[in-house]
């Protein structure tokens, strides 16, 4: 009786320390997030939310996009959830062997579940360390996607895990063997035949109580001492985090782009001042609350990492390094901004000072020495500088959205990237060189490449029809035909939208042209980080469309595209602008006419094609069946890549890479177009001028260096069903070694310029 008192005034006294310490820490955390920036929009609408939170922490929806994991971290979480109620039973049962909650203590029902969450916490615990442990940076060094991850945060979590599952299995098995707990063989299928090797010593029950008490509350002392910790916090944060992501129906943040915020508004460019209003992130308090986070939740599992083509390629740019190196400067630096510490855009002090603070000589000296030289640091910038994110990470972006799609806790690392980028571009100034030629080619010519609004047109050439221009009336006009600036002015994108207009006057689609009208719809500006290029360029377009659309009620303001990019821009972003409108992807409209019959393949094309998933429209936009759906309707063979749909790899033009030259590591292209050639395809296919020409540079280049047959090419869907719907009679593609890049190097830019 002795010995359980004080194995009970221990575990009270202990707990009451633990629990100080994790409650302090839980108040400190979110004091430490409410440094960001105000951000109404993540509140609503309730119901909707809360649906997403508990589908994807009940079901793990999203967890089980890597399956081999999804089971065992299950297990784990509910092991947690559930078995904190066994926990606190621990509390009465140092002080009483014979101590269970009461009514369900004794239920068949409790004692099966306990037993379940025991044995789960114990497998799914080792099986998490296994998987970390077949996966260790030193076995696969990159490739890992634990490289870069604090493998002393995780051990230690799975480590207490562990424990707590034995001890829950243990103190039952105890209190068998001791009589004082009789249940059927079906509820403690482990722990009977246990209890039989087991000695009958009531005390045990409470040694092993105090061990699982013990081990639960070193837990709380070192999580709540280590803010830092998100391997461990994402326990709690997750469920936030979920719920207020961006997108309230439940979907990923990818799409549209998160809108240029201050103060929790929408940043108005017209009448904004550089003084006040934040453009962009360039100090970590720029970030939003939900940025903050963000950081906060990361879990370093590195999925981001895995599927990321810039790592993937040598490049120094890591989704889930970026996070937790703005998560350890945003806590490193939080006491200062605690303290009332500002700096602005010289790095000048404008928050402690005598006209703001009496006592601001007192809040300088509370800050420690640490938080103040992390406040100096530049938020973006190169070792010299001591910045917390180095250029070449950020700009070696390309948005794709694959570290989004693959995220657990719904971290929006997309949105946060393209934040910094429009700091570092309208307040800066400083972005790759590259990039100043295409700025000023979309502001002056109203297109990337710099070609003259009148040769937009340039494609109908040799058409046997007329290509119906819009000249101040739709008419009998069912679509307009967006045919973007690839489509317009580069070589290989021409081919594509030709097929297209062949195919919709084929199937006597009624569409119309824009023609000299249509003028960038400002993506690369965007994913650039201009947002001030990209809302001109939007405005522009939004009135040309809705003096277009001027007499069609909203359901029939219909727009047909071929570029991914193009699309999504249109779909996505111009209803913020003004601009809503029914947008279909060249690919679905297609599918839509041949199920419909309006388009008859009459002659299959008998060849292995394999298919690369644009991102902006499969990850961003979800449209994976429509352009399968067409190969197979082609009569092509489909040959998957290993990397395909939502984790499909990017070509490496998006984030306006297309325009900046790679210089680190191997380029995106030729890593994505070796895949495509593992498939032994006679064809690569895809529903992207910005991939095509980024797929055929590469198929060019492994057919200069042997590693690819002469005969593949890279075409667009809709061109293998034109040559399907025309009975195999138009003419095979240019082989891909005699077409013309369409986009010039940087050094050839410059010697035109």
């Amino acid at each position: 009786m002795t010995l359980q008192l004080v194995l009970g005034l221990v575990a009270v006294a202990v707990s009451v320390v633990a629990w100080g310490v994790f409650v302090a820490g839980v108040l400190k955390q979110i004091k430490i997030i409410r440094l960001g920036q105000p951000d109404g929009t993540r509140f609503g609408p309730f119901v909707p939310r809360m649906k997403t939170m508990i589908v994807e922490f009940v079901a793990h929806t999203r967890m089980a996009k890597f399956r081999s994991v999804a089971p065992w971290h299950w297990m784990v979480m509910w092991g947690f959830l559930i078995g904190s109620a066994v926990l606190f039973e621990a509390y009465g049962e140092v002080f009483d062997p014979h101590f269970h909650w009461p009514v369900i203590g004794t239920w068949s029902v409790w004692l099966l579940l306990i037993e379940l969450l025991g044995l789960g916490t114990v497998v799914g615990g080792v099986a998490l360390a296994v998987i970390r442990q077949r996966n260790h940076p030193r076995r696969a060094d990159r490739v890992s996607r634990f490289q870069g991850s604090d493998f002393k945060s995780a051990y230690f979590v799975e480590a207490v895990v562990i424990i707590e599952g034995i001890g829950i299995l243990m103190v039952k098995a105890f209190k068998q063997s001791s009589g004082l707990e009789s249940a059927p063989l079906w509820t403690s299928f482990v722990t009977q035949p246990l209890a039989q090797i087991l000695p009958a010593a009531p005390i045990w029950v409470s040694v092993m109580a105090l061990v699982k008490l013990l081990s639960g509350m070193i837990w709380l002392v070192v999580v709540g001492r280590n803010l830092t910790m998100g391997v461990a916090w994402h326990r709690f944060s997750a469920f936030f985090n979920i719920y207020f992501k961006r997108e309230d129906d439940g979907g990923v943040a990818l799409g549209a782009l998160k809108p240029m915020m201050s103060g929790g508004k929408v940043l108005d460019l017209e009448e904004a001042d550089p003084d006040k209003d934040v453009f962009g992130v360039g100090k970590v308090e720029d970030f939003s609350w939900k940025g903050w986070l963000d950081f906060s939740t990361c879990t370093e599992c590195g999925r981001c990492q895995s599927q990321c083509p810039a790592w993937n390629t040598g490049k120094p740019l890591s989704p889930k390094l970026v996070i937790t190196q703005l998560r350890d400067h945003a806590y490193a630096k939080a006491p200062y901004l605690l303290a009332g510490g500002s700096r602005d855009m010289a790095g000048d002090e404008v928050g402690l000072t005598e006209d703001k603070y009496e006592d601001y000589k007192k809040r300088l000296e509370s800050i420690d020495v640490l938080a103040m030289a992390e406040s100096e640091r530049p938020l973006v910038g190169g070792p010299d500088e001591l910045g917390v994110i180095d250029p070449e990470v950020l700009w070696s972006c390309t948005t794709c959205g694959a570290c989004v799609e693959q995220c657990p806790v719904d971290i929006e690392h997309v949105d946060h990237i393209v934040d910094m980028r429009r700091y570092q571009v309208l307040i800066e100034s400083n972005f790759p060189t590259e990039l100043g030629g295409m700025f000023k080619n979309l502001e002056n010519k109203g297109n990337p490449w710099g070609q003259n609004a009148k040769d937009r047109l340039a494609w109908t050439e040799g058409l046997d029809f007329e290509v119906p221009v819009f000249d101040g009336e739709l008419g009998d006009a069912e679509y307009l035909f967006w045919v973007g600036c690839a489509g317009a002015f580069e070589d290989r994108a021409k081919k594509t939208t030709r097929a297209v207009a062949e195919l919709l006057h084929t199937a006597d689609v009624k569409y119309t042209v824009l023609g000299p009208e249509e003028t960038c719809t400002g993506d690369p500006a965007r994913r650039a980080g201009n947002e001030f290029l990209f809302q001109m360029l939007a405005q522009q377009n939004v009135e040309v469309l809705n003096s277009v659309f001027e007499d069609r009620p909203a359901g029939q303001r219909k727009i047909v595209v071929t570029c991914a990019h193009c699309f999504n821009t249109l779909a996505n972003e111009y209803p913020s602008v003004g601009g809503t409108y029914e947008v279909v992807h060249h690919t679905q409209l297609l599918n839509k006419l041949v199920r419909e019959r309006r388009l008859v393949p009459v002659a299959p094309v008998t060849e292995d094609v394999t298919y690369h998933d644009p991102c902006y429209l499969g990850r961003h936009n979800k449209v994976y069946e429509a352009p399968r759906e067409l190969i197979g309707a082609s009569g092509a063979k489909l040959r998957e890549m290993p990397r395909h749909e939502e984790r499909s790899m990017c070509c490496g033009a998006g984030g306006a890479r297309m325009w900046m030259e790679e210089r680190i590591g191997k380029r995106i292209n030729l890593d994505r177009v070796d895949e495509a050639l593992g498939t032994a395809p006679s064809k690569i296919a895809t529903g992207c001028p910005f991939c095509r020409v980024m797929l055929t540079d590469g198929v060019t280049a492994r057919q200069s260096d042997g590693q690819a047959g002469a005969h593949v090419e890279v075409v667009d869907v809709a061109q293998m069903l034109l040559e399907s719907v025309r009975r195999g009679t138009e003419k095979k593609d240019t082989p891909t070694d005699e077409v013309p890049t369409g986009t010039p190097l940087p050094d050839e830019d410059k010697a035109k310029a």
